[in-house]
């Protein structure tokens, strides 16, 4: 069994520093420039196995969309199919989607009518779906 802790780190910088370094000068140290090019941002999401302490297929993109989060779930599964795993999440929307109980169901083989996201069953709301995926 795999029990991974799951968790995101948004807004990660690329930045270049845009200026030289000053040197140092008596009653002064050496100082940097504050002036940076911004070179856009990037999401990281990482998953600590906490029997291992390692960290497992971390994803690295521009975006933290749900369709995102399922495809780093996916490959987080891959690395071993056919394990059970045990996910710890936070309660970002994101975690709740529909699209990831969907995938879960699916990878579960569980073929219940999920209902309809906004309207019944499973999909119905957030905590219809946190309770699914809690199961």
């Amino acid at each position: 069994m795999h029990v991974v802790s799951v968790d995101e780190k948004p807004g990660i910088q690329a930045v270049e520093r845009d200026g030289k370094t000053l040197p140092t000068q008596a009653d002064k140290v050496e100082r940097r420039e504050f002036n940076y090019i911004r070179h856009g941002t990037q999401v990281l999401i990482g998953n600590l196995h906490l029997g291992t302490g390692k960290l497992i297929a971390p994803t690295l993109a521009d975006t933290r969309t749900e369709e995102d989060f399922v495809r780093h779930i996916e490959r987080l599964i891959q690395t071993d199919p056919h394990a059970p795993w045990v996910l710890l999440c936070d309660q970002l929307n994101t975690h709740k989607s529909e699209t990831l109980v969907r995938f879960i169901a699916n990878a579960l083989g569980d073929h219940q009518v999920l209902g309809e996201k906004g309207k019944s069953g499973i999909l119905q709301n957030m905590k219809t779906r946190q309770a699914y995926l809690s199961n």
